[in-house]
């Protein structure tokens, strides 16, 4: 069964900003933020290495991943995890989000090399405005977007 939903993957696909989680080799936490994080397909998450050493070399060492894609004005997302695979170019994988990358940013973007994640688990992520204060996904963007002052805050 695929692991990567329609849904997750209409949440990847218009994120902006996601964040990857790796272990460094010291077993401290790495954070790193990423902004081509595609679905390959519904097994496989992928993105490319455009200033990532840390990330890759991490990985490197200890291949678990978790990635976190939240739509940060409807604070909700997908938390998908799994075991990277570090690709170079030439690999078909890497053209594909190359390609991807050079179409919708230029092709000046480095392409270092690509990181492949077969998922093992997607769950949802929710803030607490969804689940304690019950609130509706239309009032949770229009709270949000008041607070950046896109909109009137509703009171």
């Amino acid at each position: 069964m695929p692991k990567i939903s329609q849904e997750a993957t209409e949440v990847i696909e218009n994120a902006k900003l996601m964040f990857v989680a790796t272990v460094r080799p010291d077993g401290t936490p790495n954070v790193s933020p990423k902004g081509s994080v595609r679905v390959l397909d519904p097994d496989h998450l992928i993105f490319m290495d455009i200033a990532s050493p840390q990330t890759v070399e991490n990985l490197r060492h200890q291949p678990a991943i978790e990635v976190n894609i939240v739509d940060f004005i409807a604070r909700k997302g997908i938390r998908a995890r799994g075991t990277a695979e570090i690709l170079s170019p030439g690999e078909p994988d890497f053209e594909f989000v190359r390609e991807w990358l050079w179409a919708t940013h230029g092709d000046s973007q480095p392409c270092n090399h690509a990181v492949k994640i077969a998922v093992s688990e997607v769950a949802e992520l929710l803030s607490p405005a969804y689940t304690v204060d019950h609130m509706s996904e239309p009032d949770v963007r229009k709270a949000w977007l008041g607070k950046y002052g896109l909109v009137e805050a509703t009171s």
